[in-house]
């Protein structure tokens, strides 16, 4: 029973060692070696199976690899810009595509004064969005565009900003693609309107994609080293009804795995990195295709195509599609589309980290600070699971008390570990006490752990959220080490008022362990070592509780 103990302990151990070890590893791994990008950027061009020749696109059309097609002009054109309350936005006239997005109040990582800017061609962070039309030579992502302005701002009585690009294709057919942000919002529309000029029936198909290469995010955006190097998944993403929600790796891709369904009457596609995700959302009932492809060095698409369908000579056709370029707010990723609000990675432990995280937020609404929410949320968890940790430090408390009995019988036995084995089994059958008692309500509390450690990870709503004091961002590490400092003196000090183990390895292990853990804590996010601080706080007050009652009901036993 003794061997069954330690063993339970080692694990529990042996897995919370792991899972911090690994964290610190990749913190402190060499950085990547970024991809040299070429003086010009890589793009992709809707083109043609080889086996058509009628020179129209079929729905099932591939968004390939192609060198750039000339411009209308030799210099590039200076970008359209928009402003709205939320986002600045920079869109190329040579092919209306978005160029570069900042998110006006989500702040860098780096520097609490500055915007974010999310997509930018970027050589190291290389992130744009692209748009075209496939096609009897319709207007592309490499096409030139015009617009009636260069910048467009939204004025404090309007809710919408509006910015119409057109262009014509060689066949004097009329192109307008048209942007609509809306105020308050990271969701906006892109539409395309094409006017058949000719004399011929026109089929269109309209494509939407973003560009990107598989480098981590920056820590302008993610901040992956505050939580101890501990990587969260970056890459395509895909949501239809009937497969639900699929994340696709960079290196999957490059092996030619393509979404599944790849053809649907609903869902998105995206790119998916830590706390922020973009993606385009086709309506509700409209046919679509979704793809991914590599089309150069490190560099991808994601994206989808959608029918206009045959346009008559004289006619017109049109295709609207949403697009959310912005944080991973649950509340309104849910409203952009079914599932979007899945993006939010919780880990392999979501079913307890979903109503944990509704817990925390809900805390967050009566409290209004994030810091304090965590403390009560570890108080809640505490209260929630007090029968199997009280149950559990009495039986610690137990075993303490039975410290000077364990001891006689080492010095009785001495080397023979099988007599003392027997002993001590004798002795706890006769005290009645489960010497298991103090190590299962611990295991069962690790998928909680795990399943909160994940919500604190993925959580955006942490990021630069200040408790107080010299803590100014609870997904950051601590400052100036103050919480991993209080927790290792918690640690000590719990250590201190447990019974110690008879295995004298395992008890040099038990007072290792705050030292190692206070280390890796110095990397960690401070609202997770906010939540170890007061979880260890209460259970020594517990345990001090506890251990005084059954003090007094052993010298009430000894005077009977």
């Amino acid at each position: 029973m003794m061997d069954t103990q330690r063993l339970i302990a080692l694990i529990v151990f042996s897995f919370s060692a792991l899972l911090l070890w690994e964290a610190w590893q990749k913190q402190n791994a060499p950085a990547p070696v970024a991809h040299t990008a070429p003086a010009t950027a890589p793009a992709t061009v809707p083109t043609l199976p080889a086996a058509q020749t009628d020179g129209r696109a079929s729905h099932g059309s591939a968004v390939s690899a192609a060198p750039p097609t000339a411009t209308a002009s030799s210099a590039p054109a200076a970008p359209i810009h928009v402003t709205t309350d939320l986002l600045d936005v920079d869109i190329d006239p040579v092919g209306g595509d978005i160029r570069r997005v900042t998110l006006r109040q989500v702040h860098s990582a780096q520097d609490r004064d500055k915007p974010l800017t999310l997509l930018e061609p970027n050589p190291e962070h290389f992130f744009i969005a692209q748009s075209g039309l496939l096609g009897d030579d319709l207007p592309n992502h490499n096409s030139v565009y015009e617009a009636d302005q260069r910048t467009y701002s939204m004025t404090s009585g309007s809710d919408q900003v509006e910015v119409r690009l057109r262009a014509r294709d060689a066949g004097g057919n009329e192109v307008m693609k048209r942007y609509v942000f809306h105020r308050g919002e990271y969701r906006f529309d892109l539409s395309y309107t094409v006017t058949n000029h000719g004399s011929k029936p026109l089929s269109a198909y309209a494509y939407y994609q973003f560009l990107r290469d598989s480098n981590a995010p920056s820590q302008e955006a993610a901040q992956t080293s505050s939580f101890g190097g501990v990587t969260t998944f970056t890459g395509p993403a895909v949501y239809t009804d009937e497969s639900k929600y699929e994340k696709i790796a960079f290196k999957d891709v490059d092996k030619g795995k393509q979404p599944e369904p790849r053809k649907a009457k609903d869902g998105w596609i995206a790119i998916v990195q830590h706390y922020f995700v973009s993606a385009w959302v086709p309506k509700p009932g409209e046919e679509r295709e979704f793809f991914t492809r590599r089309v150069g060095d490190n560099r991808y698409t994601a994206g989808v195509v959608v029918p206009l369908g045959t346009i008559a000579p004289g006619g017109k056709a049109s295709v609207d599609v949403a697009a959310y370029i912005g944080p991973q707010e649950k509340d309104r990723l849910a409203k952009v589309a079914p599932g979007m609000d899945l993006v939010v990675d919780y880990g392999w432990l979501k079913v307890l980290a979903v109503p944990i995280f509704w817990i925390l937020k809900t805390i967050h609404g009566f409290v209004h600070n994030w810091g304090w929410s965590i403390i009560l949320l570890t108080i809640l968890i505490k209260l929630t699971f007090y029968p199997l940790n009280a149950k559990a430090g009495r039986s610690m408390a137990q075993m303490k008390v039975l410290g000077p009995k364990m001891e006689k019988l080492k010095q009785l036995y001495g080397e023979d570990r099988q007599k003392l084995n027997q002993a001590m089994m004798e002795l706890y059958r006769t005290e009645k006490i489960n010497p298991l008692g103090g190590c299962l309500p611990i295991v069962v509390q690790i998928p909680v752990f795990i399943a909160l450690y994940w919500v604190l990870l993925g959580s955006i709503e942490l990021r630069h959220a200040p408790w107080l004091g010299w803590i100014h961002d609870l997904s950051a590490p601590d400052p100036y080490f103050v919480l991993p400092i209080i927790y290792a003196a918690s640690m000590f000090l719990q250590t201190r008022i447990n019974p110690q183990p008879a295995d004298p390895v395992q008890a040099k292990v038990m007072m290792i362990m705050p030292i190692m853990f206070s280390v890796f804590f110095l990397f960690f996010p401070s609202g997770l070592v906010l939540y170890w601080v007061v979880q260890n706080l209460l259970s020594i007050v517990q345990q001090w509780h506890i251990n005084r009652t059954l003090a007094a009901e052993a010298k009430a036993k000894s005077r009977r």
